[in-house]
Parts: structure tokens; C-alpha cells; sequence
């Protein structure tokens, strides 16, 4: 995404469907972190490879990369799973 205010194609599509934007931001994530493990092995291997400094640099900087989408895809679940608690409770006459 090259502008912060205009979604690719496939996340407006899935807007203009009408998904959650807490689901949309969760599978999004899940790709990134595909993406950035995919880097993470490609460093790991030029790492391994060269012993370079720049090379682990580059590892370490995917390490945080994928450490970074993983906690706030985590916390997507949080997001939906407190949701769904609050909504139960509504349900049930609590809230």
C-alpha cells in the first residue's frame, strides 16, 4: 500500500462486501506475517550462508518484523473474542 488513506483493491472489495474491519485487519495480518516469514528464511539463509554482519542485521530485522505482526495479530483475537463476550453478555440482559 503505497498511500496510508487508499486500501488496495482486495481490502475495498472485502469493505464494500460489508466484512468486520477487525477480520478484514486480522487475515490482512496473516498475510504480512506469511510474507515477512518468507523474508525471515531468505535472511536466515544468507546469514548462514555469508556470516556477514549486514546479513544478520537483516535476520534480526524480519525477527522483529514477524514478532511485531504477531502480537497485534494476537490481538485480533483478543478483539474478537472480548466482542463476543460483550455481545453474550447483551444477549443475555447483563449489559
Amino acid at each position: 500500500m503505497s498511500d496510508q488513506l487508499t486500501l488496495d483493491p482486495y481490502l475495498a472489495r472485502q469493505v464494500a462486501l460489508g466484512m468486520d474491519g477487525a477480520d478484514i485487519l486480522h487475515g490482512h495480518l496473516k498475510t504480512l506475517i506469511v510474507e515477512a516469514e518468507a523474508q525471515l528464511e531468505m535472511a536466515q539463509e544468507a546469514e548462514d550462508e555469508s556470516g556477514d554482519a549486514m546479513d544478520s542485521m537483516e535476520r534480526k530485522y524480519w525477527e522483529g518484523v514477524v514478532e511485531t505482526y504477531s502480537e497485534i495479530y494476537g490481538l485480533t483475537y483478543a478483539i474478537a473474542f472480548e466482542k463476543g463476550i460483550v455481545e453474550s453478555n447483551r444477549a443475555d440482559g447483563h449489559l
